[in-house]
């Protein structure tokens, strides 16, 4: 879909959300905005209070709001507001994950000017049975953040997220156990930290915590930290054919991802870009390839920051969404 915009001076209001994922996210999407440009307003909903909000909406006439999630969507009915919404959700939008509340809200996206931009193709393809305004829309990033940079790589292997399934910790731990001789390091918020340190015992506990090196709620610092590595993994956790948010901040920064499979590696990048590992046995032997040998590490990442560029950067796939509300 190519429209043109009949108006570039749309007022626009963003809710930035209270969880980490959810915020580098929609950072994109007000990267995005600024770049086309239209008149952008940000409420964040961790670090200001209702007033704030009230401040904005009272004083500038807002014509789209875009949150992440069900955000927009609360703040809409919440303060009565007159005018169309955008939902992102890199979040299965029926269950938990969707956040608090979630069985309560799903009707509300029905609703007459509300538009709902789904990362998961599988997923929309079925949420479209019932809900005529879903779009696909796969994640996209900020390629003037997320690029190459000529910083010498510190560590090795990295994973960021979190450890929160007894998969993702064995697997873990087992990986770093096995591979002594290799720099891993680990990014999450404090509180999976705690949570994945109380399932281990002391030894494994005191392996675990010589990885992490704290978490990161930014762009800026998100892009620094995968240029810091050589290698990053992939492990997903929601969605079905769906790749998520850090399979194209990594792409966008030339580096290489090993990544589990998913049906979109083939729709999107057509099995370029990225190297899919089957399990753990299968990953320690890609690492220990691809960390020695040169010439196909390169031959991976060559052409992977082109894509993300192409179809994938956050200045037209915004364009794209508010596109579909002026339709």
């Amino acid at each position: 879909m190519d429209i043109l915009l009949k108006n570039n001076n749309l007022n626009i209001l963003v809710a930035l959300p209270h969880s980490i994922g959810g915020r580098l996210t929609t950072s994109s999407i007000i990267d995005g905005l600024k770049s086309n440009p239209f008149n952008v307003f940000i409420f964040d909903e961790l670090k200001q209070s209702p007033q704030d909000f009230i401040n904005i909406i009272n004083s500038t006439a807002i014509d789209i709001i875009i949150g992440y999630g069900y955000s927009a969507q609360l703040l809409k009915i919440q303060y009565n507001l007159d005018c169309k919404v955008i939902n992102y959700f890199s979040d299965e939008m029926d269950k938990f994950q969707a956040g608090a509340g979630y069985e309560n809200y799903k009707n509300l996206l029905k609703e007459k000017n509300v538009y709902n931009f789904y990362w998961d193709e599988c997923l929309t393809k079925k949420m479209n049975k019932e809900y005529k305004n879903i779009f696909y829309l796969p994640h996209f990033v900020n390629t003037d953040i997320y690029k190459q940079t000529n910083q010498k790589p510190q560590y090795e292997v990295m994973f960021a997220g979190r450890l929160d399934t007894n998969y993702r910790l064995n697997f873990w731990m087992e990986l770093i156990k096995s591979m002594p001789d290799v720099k891993f390091c680990w990014h999450a918020i404090e509180k999976h930290y705690n949570d994945a340190i109380s399932r281990l015992n002391k030894d494994e506990a005191k392996l675990l915590s010589k990885t992490y090196q704290g978490f990161i709620d930014n762009e800026k610092d998100m892009a620094k930290a995968i240029n810091n590595s050589k290698i990053v993994i992939n492990m997903h956790s929601q969605g079905v054919s769906s790749l998520n948010y850090r399979t194209f901040q990594v792409m966008a920064c030339e580096k290489l991802l090993l990544c589990d499979y998913r049906d979109e590696i083939g729709s999107l990048f057509n099995n370029k870009g990225l190297v899919i590992y089957k399990d753990l046995n299968d990953i320690k032997l890609k690492i220990n390839h691809y960390l020695y040998n040169e010439v196909d590490y390169n031959e991976v990442i060559k052409n992977a920051r082109a894509k993300i560029c192409e179809n994938h950067d956050a200045t037209l796939c915004v364009k794209k969404m508010i596109e579909f509300t002026q339709i």
